[in-house]
């Protein structure tokens, strides 16, 4: 190999190093389910529940439902679920709206 090539593939390697991300240490992974706010017995799919609008939001944080009374409970009153699971409402930016 010429120097040319060992220090393009120097770089390479240099530059891939410096793009991999790595979690923060102690930093919990997103969960994929939590219980349902309004029947805590109940689990719920994070991502399914997304998909089918199964969710509110309150003061920052993100509720999650496990069927369609749940909602109606919660919005007559939501602070009396408050301390259910759940986790930080996601911000919506110009980005996240073209999504």
């Amino acid at each position: 190999m010429n120097k040319i090539s060992i220090l393009a593939l120097v770089g390479l390697a240099l530059c891939g190093s410096a793009f991999a991300q790595k979690a923060a240490p102690g930093a919990k992974a997103a969960p994929k389910t939590l219980h349902c706010a309004v029947m805590p017995k109940d689990t719920v799919d994070i991502a399914a529940a997304t998909k089918n609008k199964m969710f509110a939001d309150y003061k920052g944080n993100r509720y999650f439902f496990c069927c369609a009374g749940c909602p109606a409970a919660f919005k007559a009153d939501p602070s009396k679920f408050a301390k259910a699971e759940h986790i930080k409402s996601p911000v919506v930016t110009k980005k996240t709206k073209k999504a």
